[in-house]
């Protein structure tokens, strides 16, 4: 056992952990109960492979994870914390170590937890950005003005490809701020799930949960001018397993490409193209508290299972009212 100061080169995951039984065993959990990605499970693997490394050095397999006690546990956060990495990711290596001997608790390989009663680092509350409901109107109304300008120059002419890809566009982003949904959910959307008679689609979230997402009358005028397009090109294209947005082979889109399409989007109406796709998810929960929304209906909306992470729109639409006042106000 290595119980010095580690360097930040140290702090790489021992490849072989995920062979560690009780370790495998959590990785069977993660993926069966908790219905975690693949990628929370690398991150899961990541994390405890690094404190083996810190703690034990070389030892094979398998471990004796009843060994390290809350001062290890201590020190190899603050270790790794003078690495230099943000209190974020610190915090994030404690809740996968935590997560784990919970776990391992729970089976009965140890008998209590050493990071059980450690705190997480305190970290600076950075509200998030947004755009405004007006800048809203120009990304969403960029694609609409592309098409228009692509009919009156090019008419019936028009490449039945590019014309589909517009209208995309055009379903796309009001989909994405009509639902406040993430944008993976959103590239994971399939036909079987839009409710367009009802006004809704059905996402999958975080922990492969399923909620109602909201669909107003724009986006399902959208959608529905992009579907009788799309079938046009390709016949299977309504089908219940295929995904709702395409790319211009038929296919479904990435997070990576909805992000680039953005982009894009945003240098047309002349906007940030810093801002990335959740943006419109922060400003979907935004307006709709600064509109009197409830908070409670808010959560659902987004998937919050605290609404301690849905407050912080709360802090949003609050700045939002006070700098209306002061700018509207004669005596504000």
């Amino acid at each position: 056992m290595n119980r010095n100061q580690h360097s930040l080169t140290t702090f790489s995951s021992r490849p072989d952990i995920a062979d560690d039984p009780a370790v495998k065993r959590f990785i069977a959990w993660l993926r069966a109960i908790r219905h975690s990605s693949p990628l929370t499970i690398h991150n899961y693997v990541r994390d405890i492979g690094q404190f083996v490394t810190f703690y034990w050095s070389e030892h094979a397999l398998p471990l004796p994870w009843e060994k390290p006690v809350r001062a290890d546990a201590k020190r190899f956060l603050y270790a790794y914390a003078k690495t230099g990495a943000k209190p974020a990711s610190t915090a994030r290596k404690l809740a996968s170590l935590r997560s784990f001997y919970r776990f391992l608790v729970i089976e009965n390989v140890v008998k209590s937890s050493p990071f059980a009663a450690l705190r997480p680092p305190i970290r600076e509350k950075k509200l998030p950005t947004l755009l405004t409901e007006d800048e809203v109107v120009r990304l969403l109304n960029a694609p609409v003005e592309a098409l228009k300008s692509a009919l009156e120059t090019e008419g019936a002419a028009l490449n039945p490809v590019k014309h589909f890809l517009l209208l995309r566009d055009i379903a796309l982003f009001e989909t994405l701020y009509s639902t406040g949904a993430r944008v993976a959910e959103i590239a994971a959307l399939t036909n079987g799930y839009l409710q367009l008679n009802q006004g809704s689609c059905i996402v999958r979230g975080k922990g492969n949960k399923e909620r109602l997402c909201m669909l107003g009358e724009p986006a399902v005028q959208a959608i529905q001018a992009m579907q009788a397009k799309a079938v046009g090109l390709w016949p299977d294209a309504m089908a219940p397993n295929r995904p709702t947005f395409l790319n211009n082979t038929g296919e479904g889109l990435t997070t990576r490409s909805i992000e680039r399409f953005m982009k894009h989007w945003l240098a047309f109406a002349g906007l940030p193209v810093t801002l990335s796709p959740h943006k419109l998810r922060h400003s979907f929960a935004t307006h709709l508290l600064t509109h009197g929304a409830d908070l409670r209906a808010v959560q659902e909306l987004l998937g919050h299972t605290s609404p301690a992470t849905t407050q912080i729109y709360t802090h949003l639409s609050l700045e939002h009212l006070t700098e209306t006042y002061h700018q509207n106000h004669p005596r504000g």
